[in-house]
């Protein structure tokens, strides 16, 4: 059986798809569109049930790309997403709310199940409905009531889906009632009947609704004031989370990588296989795993925002601020998305109607500084930024990567006026949104979402990275002809050589060697382009490899100084880093070209999945290449500038 979970945004759907499924979910994009198609199975003891978790939506009238999936889908019984049965969540303390859609989805007559959840807050707010007279009005279908962010109702629901009735010949709309399909105004006065028959009945079986009070907390969150405020606070607390908490289990897990980089280069037998585990593969996967810590508490955070509510009012009040830069207060649910990718910020524009303020929001999405920076801004911070506390308790490195997040967002919000004038469109954009209950988040769902993206992160940057490891590897240990063996040659009949110690010889070779393979070929290549930001050609070289994803400059680093670090007691990343030179004795990695490095990667456009998926969603290659273009100039230009202030 194929049930189709579908609902308003903020129902609880997600909870009650996660109370079903558990851990048996996976993630993926309907045929032909990039909307996200997240599926999960169960069983009923009998047989294997899937149940598709279809996104949130107001009516089968499609306003966006979302909505327009789940009205194809649910009027297309060729469809492979075609459902056997509809599990309809509605949020039962705004029930009336809800019905529109349910009694839209009631009329396709496919058999249903009606899942009144949230009966808690219901209650809590007064709201009683006789769930006897509501029957009465949708006899063909079963309705029951839980609490599935609890985890209250689960066997209800499995029982429920088991022994469903079939529908009879019914609708909520009469055929003799409804107007006319072929008047122009149809739509209009289909939806108005709608609202109308809605609010007839509702009186039946909701007995009693209290008035309901303005949160106190909402007088904070909604403040044209304070509300930005403590928004500003809540980033700056999370980001101090992440650098301060992550460090403990970040450094474990560089340390295992480079004692398994060790072991790997003792144990196996000497050769290019050896050379090839320890020096390409291990470093590269290393580089991706050390990030986790950090990557898992920026979900955490995004997670615990949207689980309680609050996103929802950080929506209605930026939409004062971007509606004057071209943009939608729903804007901000895809550049908060971007914090952790850009992909699926990209992709969630969606939800915004007006086509000129959601290509803004996709150009602008990728400023948003998404967690594959993370390893970059991290590794540099604890480079060049010393350590220490602002009043005693304000972590410096955590409060520059603060300022990081923040340059990227006024970046995004200044690009977006400029966007706003250059682009020309004559309709208007509107916020339709309804702010949820706030609410204790659900844990359980909190712990899936920061395992899935963890899951995406690991497998797809890892891919990435491990092809592109082995690439690296090959390149920095090879070179044209035997140009290296000759270079070397000549290195140790220098006097230089040989009035340095056994360790200085060794990285004087190391040196050469490197300069001279293929890699290096490249890097002195770019280097005349690079340099006036401070940066060298083994900068260069990562800063080519990072196209493919951003966080592969750190693995691109792992794999080019492991390569050649021929000391018996190998040095991490960083180490290594802090005691490179140029060739008049200053440091490579100072305070002017690390603050330029991490200008460069706030505004560059170093990731070609993000590309790609701008041009799917604009249907052009016009739009990611201007993006590329324009994201380009700014990066060269404020990292140029930085560096020049800085040194």
């Amino acid at each position: 059986m194929k049930i189709a979970l579908l609902g308003n945004p903020n129902t609880g759907k997600s909870s009650v798809f996660n109370l079903l499924t558990g851990m048996r979910q996976k993630i993926g994009n309907f045929p032909g569109v990039t909307v996200e198609k997240k599926s999960g199975k169960y069983s009923d003891g009998k047989e294997s049930i899937e149940i598709i978790d279809f996104p949130g939506t107001y009516s089968l009238n499609p306003r966006s790309v979302d909505e327009e999936v789940v009205s194809k889908v649910l009027n297309d019984p060729s469809n492979p997403d075609y459902p056997d049965l509809i599990m309809a969540v509605i949020d039962a303390s705004r029930i009336e709310n809800n019905l529109f859609l349910f009694t839209q989805l009631y009329d396709l007559g496919l058999p249903m199940v009606l899942v009144l959840n949230m009966w808690d807050l219901a209650k809590k707010e007064g709201i009683q409905i006789d769930l006897n007279k509501l029957q009465e009005c949708f006899p063909d279908i079963t309705i029951i009531h839980t609490n599935a962010r609890v985890g209250i109702g689960k066997d209800r629901i499995i029982d429920t889906i088991k022994n469903h009735k079939k529908r009879a010949d019914t609708s909520f709309i009469k055929s003799d009632e409804a107007p006319q399909k072929t008047e122009e105004n149809y739509e209009r006065k289909i939806a108005a009947l709608r609202k109308k028959k809605i609010q007839e009945i509702t009186p039946k079986f909701v007995e009693k609704e209290r008035t309901k009070k303005t949160s106190k907390l909402d007088l904070l969150f909604v403040h044209p004031v304070w509300g930005y405020l403590f928004f500003l606070l809540v980033l700056m607390v999370i980001f101090q989370f992440i650098f301060s908490f992550a460090s403990y289990p970040m450094d474990w897990i560089e340390g295992s990588f480079l004692s398994l980089s060790e072991f790997t280069a003792s144990t196996l037998p000497s050769g290019a296989v050896n050379d090839l585990i320890s020096q390409g593969i291990v470093p590269g996967i290393g580089g991706v795993f050390i990030f986790i810590p950090q990557i898992a508490l920026l979900f955490f955070f995004i997670a615990i925002l949207e689980e309680t509510g609050y996103l929802s009012r950080v929506v209605f009040i930026m939409d004062r601020i971007m509606r004057p830069l071209g943009l939608n207060g729903k804007s901000i649910v895809p550049l908060m998305s971007s914090l952790a990718c850009a992909i699926p910020g990209v992709m969630s524009t969606r939800t915004i109607s007006n086509w000129k303020e959601r290509l803004i929001t996709i150009l602008i999405a990728p400023l948003m500084s998404c967690s594959a920076r993370i390893p970059v801004y991290t590794l540099l911070i604890a480079l060049v930024i010393p350590e220490g506390h602002v009043f005693g308790f304000i972590n410096i490195q955590g409060l520059v990567l603060f300022g990081l997040y923040l340059l990227g967002i006024l970046g995004a919000l200044l690009t977006a006026f400029v966007l706003k004038l250059l682009i020309q469109n004559k309709s208007k954009g509107f916020l339709l949104l309804e702010i949820p209950n706030l609410k204790a988040p659900v844990w359980r769902n909190v712990g899936f979402t920061v395992l899935e993206k963890i899951k995406i992160f690991v497998f797809d940057a890892g891919k990435i990275i491990l092809a592109i490891s082995i690439i690296l590897w090959f390149m920095a240990s090879y070179g044209p002809g035997n140009e290296i063996e000759k270079s070397s040659q000549e290195l140790i009949k220098s006097e230089a050589y040989k009035a340095s110690n056994s360790e200085e010889q060794q990285s004087l070779k190391s040196s050469v060697m490197l300069e001279h393979s293929y890699i290096g070929h490249l890097g002195k290549f770019i280097e005349p382009v690079i340099e006036p930001l401070g940066y060298d050609w083994k900068i260069g070289i990562s800063l080519i490899s990072s196209f493919a994803a951003r966080e592969v400059f750190v693995g691109s680093l792992s794999t080019i100084y492991a390569v050649h670090d021929e000391r018996e007691e190998k040095q991490n990343l960083r180490e290594t880093m802090k005691n490179e030179k140029r060739a008049d004795g200053t440091p490579i990695y100072s305070m002017a070209s690390g603050i330029s490095l991490m200008v460069f990667y706030v505004f560059a456009m170093q990731c070609m999945s993000t590309l790609a998926v701008v041009k799917r969603e604009t249907q052009s290659w016009k739009w990611p290449i201007i993006q590329l273009t324009f994201m380009g100039v700014m990066a060269y230009s404020l990292s140029y500038l930085s560096f020049l202030i800085l040194s």
